[in-house]
């Protein structure tokens, strides 16, 4: 609908994964580098995480468009809970192979024939398994077992896995995925842009679908859209599809703040995305007072659940401090008959104790230093608001 209004020739912010509107952030240009790195082994397994919206398909999408067909086959796949069975018969397909039994040793067969013969013409392959935290444990386990294959001592197939961030942790602290987690020969944990690149992302993807300026948009506006999004690239695209469509409905070819915060309104109103907004760090502090201790917290009071939570690990450790601090006098004032008696005994008792004095006075410090982050940040959250409202 704004396409026609603004004269643009394509959908700029479209929420699906398209290779020309790759764009370069920090985060990316290291991932892209670790993945350079990673195909360039030729072997094991190179792992991409991020948070849902990150840009990871993006990233594939950019990457597979620039393979060159005559040296490297490349099959992708997204998952589901796929297990081991399950997973070998999908492989064989994404590499357009016929699988003439149903059973798995037909399948793994057919895979390892299809490898030889691609490496006998001189291309390698490549499987990119998208989604991966949603394979189960034997199934991973079948992906490290087709990492076996071999022709002499050449590997012929590299993986790529793709996950959210709690495969992440899957593949770093299982006990039953060490074999794998020997063979990932390169990993990056792709993070939200920085609140600089917004402008960027927004006026390259315009650019794309030949925008000259039209709509114009205040700068304020760039800042604010990091601040509701978390600098994640889906959430980013939502907020401006969503602005340009209310610009067009209203023939506006400028987008300031108050149009902005009209969007975001109604895009938390019907639940199309949780926003990260001053106004609802407001609300949640305001409601966490009213909360019952035992009551499940809402997901708005989460900040000030953890201040909380903070508070009362602090108090804890203070008591634990304090105890320490009379076992160490009380240690220190023994009679000098007792030292005597067991010193060697005495003196390992006494680093035992002001070793643990050490300890608890060091997390004290750094107890307090989270705290006054997290204080300050919901400080900087309020005082934000606060200037909206004198500036509106």
């Amino acid at each position: 609908m704004f396409n026609d209004f603004y004269g643009l020739s394509g959908r700029a912010f479209q929420l699906t994964p398209d290779p020309a509107f790759y764009f370069e952030s920090l985060t990316h240009r290291k991932a892209l580098s670790y993945l350079s790195y990673g195909l360039a082994q030729g072997e094991g397994f190179v792992v991409i995480t991020g948070e849902v919206g990150a840009g990871k398909s993006t990233l594939v999408a950019h990457l597979m468009a620039t393979i060159d067909p005559a040296r490297l086959t490349a099959a992708q796949i997204v998952t589901s809970k796929l297990d081991g069975e399950e997973l070998v018969h999908v492989v064989a397909q994404a590499f357009g192979l016929i699988v003439e039994g149903h059973d798995k040793a037909s399948a793994l067969g057919a895979i390892e024939a299809f490898l030889h013969d691609e490496a006998r013409s001189g291309r390698r392959c490549l499987l990119v398994v998208d989604e991966s935290q949603n394979l189960e444990l034997e199934a991973l386990e079948e992906l490290r077992m087709l990492s076996n294959f071999q022709l002499g001592a050449h590997p012929l197939l590299q993986t790529l896995l793709l996950g959210q961030p709690e495969f992440r942790d899957t593949i770093q602290e299982h006990p039953q995925l060490e074999q794998l987690r020997q063979r990932v020969i390169a990993a990056h944990h792709l993070e939200a842009m920085e609140r600089d690149e917004v402008q960027s992302y927004i006026e390259h993807r315009l650019k794309k679908v030949g925008w000259d300026g039209n709509p114009a948009f205040d700068q304020r506006v760039f800042a604010e859209i990091y601040e509701a999004s978390g600098g994640v690239p889906r959430r980013i695209n939502q907020v401006c599809n969503r602005l340009m469509m209310l610009g067009a409905i209203e023939q506006r070819t400028h987008i300031d703040s108050e149009m902005l915060g009209q969007v975001l309104e109604e895009l938390e109103t019907d639940g199309t995305m949780q926003l990260k907004t001053p106004e609802r760090m407001q609300d949640a502090a305001a409601a966490v007072a009213e909360i019952p201790v035992a009551a499940p917290l809402p997901v708005d009071a989460v900040a000030m659940a953890q201040v909380q939570a903070l508070l009362a690990e602090r108090d804890a450790q203070i008591t634990e401090l304090q105890q320490a601090v009379i076992e160490l006098a009380n240690e220190r004032e023994a009679p000098a008959a007792a030292v005597s008696v067991d010193a060697p005994g005495r003196d390992a008792a006494m680093e035992e104790l002001e070793a643990k004095f050490a300890a608890l006075e060091a997390k004290m410090l750094e107890q307090e230093r989270t705290i006054r982050q997290t204080l300050t940040m919901l400080i900087e959250w309020i005082e934000a608001d606060d200037a909206g409202r004198a500036a509106a």
